[in-house]
């Protein structure tokens, strides 16, 4: 499309009133209150979907970011217009903010078609803020491009850096086992979240954020820089100045970017990363909506010949402002061209080969972007696992597992997501062992919305004796920044009668990594027996969460909804 032969999204988007003269002529006069003129609206509009929220701490800037974006925008001959979408802030979200990640999606598609645009930003950021844009994005046949908040700063207690929230878990265990006293972890509890951004390691937030720039749905560097820099800023600039571009070009949309080659990208630096086993349900739900067929086995595929190489918290010891000092995704995606696909095309219409020839290798003092030929850690960071305990699939992320712990067999500790875990865990009677493998069930999708539960915490008496891991098993998910030897998205999930609701105390359970397998150790005709007795709980009674569990797929698929 030539400057000649645009159109306004104004004109060409119009309200039904069975007149389109009409339509054109009401839409102009009540924009005219906003002061818009006709020269302003015959610009390119570039919708700007804002997620600020009191609720959504992680966010505390947007404001300033979507003035950047604005002021991009404008320098570039276009009009911003911004609207908002629910905001999922991660912490503040009862029961989980993946209940509603769908939810998002549908608001932000839905605003995309429904409002006059011509190409859309969408500023996100929190877990599942950015996984929501993207599935947004890839049903969308505007062109889109994603920016988000960036990463908090570090904070310091007694000497030693810290950084939610893998921090966050650690201190917490450390007093679990009294080690810190109430005292102490309130003390501490001000340094971990010390500014706005999201967490300052590679949970999922960062990981999102990573894979989005990877597939070429974000401009290159902007991944990483932090939420109070002005590196920050400039990026949001250049952002709003390219919508205006892709707007007038038309071109590339979304399903233009998000190819196959780009998603398998995507689970190469997914691996290299270390990075959230939730990337897993989300790349799955994205990869759905843009019409690409990705499984849950090709992460195990694709990814197996590249090792971990980003040395950052929970896999390794640094945090998010280090990877961005070393030279974050642009350098990483150079040291990995070697297995990557470089044709891919993103939202700068110029292919990845392009773009890594003009990066340049940053002074790496902290060595946080480790080379292919001595890596952090070996190929296997993700583990996809498959057996009679979780038959269409489960995963484990092996580079925060304890090595030991990987071949395993012991009886399984059952609970169920409904009943108090923290009382059951913390009695000091409770009779259990390092040995036991913890099994969480009713977490799922369909029981709960999936809420990040996995990582169940040491029992307090084994804690106070230093044990700091155990086998964990559940149908739910854990938090990116979490730690620990712990296999989740067991799927079925036991609500739909997987076999995770047979498992009964005492059940022996092996975990046996490098064959890829979990299996429960009960005679087939016994599980059987146990399956056919198993009632489902009865489905939310109205609503989001009625319609949620009758059409939730299973996360082996995306967790999405099926008719999505």
């Amino acid at each position: 499309m030539s400057e000649n032969d645009f159109t306004s999204a104004v004109d060409h988007s119009r309200t039904s009133y069975g007149d389109e003269g009409f339509s054109r002529f009401l839409r102009r006069a009540f924009l005219a209150s906003r002061g818009f003129d006709d020269v302003d609206l015959d610009r390119p509009v570039i919708g700007i979907a804002v997620t600020t929220s009191d609720y959504n701490t992680c966010h505390r800037d947007m404001p300033a970011l979507l003035q950047a974006v604005r002021r991009g925008v404008l320098e570039a001959g276009g009009l911003p217009m911004e609207f908002p979408t629910i905001s999922l802030g991660e912490i503040l979200t009862s029961p989980t903010s993946m209940l509603f990640r769908n939810l998002m999606a549908m608001d932000t598609e839905e605003m995309i078609q429904a409002l006059p645009m011509d190409a859309a930003v969408l500023l996100g950021g929190c877990d599942k803020t950015v996984p929501a844009q993207l599935m947004a994005a890839a049903s969308s046949d505007k062109p889109v491009l994603l920016e988000v908040v960036g990463p908090m700063m570090t904070g310091s207690w007694r000497g030693e850096r810290l950084g939610a929230c893998t921090d966050c878990r650690r201190l917490w265990a450390s007093h679990r086992a009294g080690e810190l006293d109430t005292a102490e972890i309130t003390e501490a509890r001000s340094e971990l979240v010390t500014t706005a951004g999201t967490c300052a390691v590679m949970g999922t937030a960062s990981t999102m954020a990573c894979l989005t720039e990877t597939l070429g749905m974000m401009l290159p560097g902007g991944a990483t820089p932090g939420a109070s820099t002005g590196a920050r800023l400039r990026h949001g600039v250049a952002t709003g100045r390219r919508a205006v571009e892709l707007a007038r070009q038309g071109t590339p949309k979304p399903r233009d970017v998000l190819t196959r080659a780009a998603f398998e990208n995507a689970i190469k630096v997914l691996a290299a990363l270390g990075g959230s086993t939730n990337a897993l349900v989300h790349l799955i739900a994205v990869a759905r909506r843009a019409g690409v067929e990705l499984s849950l086995a090709d992460f195990d595929i694709i990814g197996a010949k590249v090792p971990l190489l980003v040395d950052c918290k929970p896999s390794g010891a640094n945090y998010l402002p280090d990877f961005h000092q070393s030279g974050g995704v642009p350098v990483l995606l150079n040291e990995l061209e070697p297995h990557l696909e470089t044709s891919t095309v993103g939202v700068t219409g110029r292919s990845l080969a392009e773009l890594l020839s003009d990066v340049r290798p940053h002074d790496d003092t902290r060595h946080v972007i480790r080379p292919l030929d001595d890596p952090l850690g070996p190929p296997g960071a993700l583990a996809v696992l498959t057996g009679s305990l979780c038959p269409d699939g489960a995963v484990i992320k092996t580079s925060a597992a304890s090595p030991e712990l990987l071949q395993h067999t012991g009886p399984a500790f059952v609970l169920d997501a409904g009943q108090d875990i923290a009382a059951v865990l913390d009695d000091p009677d409770l009779d259990i062992t390092p040995d036991h493998v913890l099994v969480l069930r009713l977490a799922g999708p369909i029981a709960a919305g999936m809420p990040e539960a996995g990582a169940l915490p040491i029992p307090a008496k084994l804690a106070r004796q230093g044990v700091r891991d155990m086998v964990r098993v559940s149908d739910g998910r854990m938090s990116g920044t979490s730690y620990g030897t712990v296999v989740l998205h067991c799927d079925p999930e036991a609500a739909a009668g997987g076999p995770l609701a047979a498992v009964r105390n005492g059940d022996l359970i092996r975990l046996d990594v490098p064959a890829r397998r979990l299996d429960l150790l009960v005679d087939e005709d016994e599980l059987a027996r146990r399956l056919r007795e198993f009632t489902p709980a009865p489905l939310p009674a109205r609503g989001w969460r009625r319609l949620y569990a009758e059409t939730v797929l299973p996360a082996s698929q995306g967790a999405d909804l099926s008719f999505l």
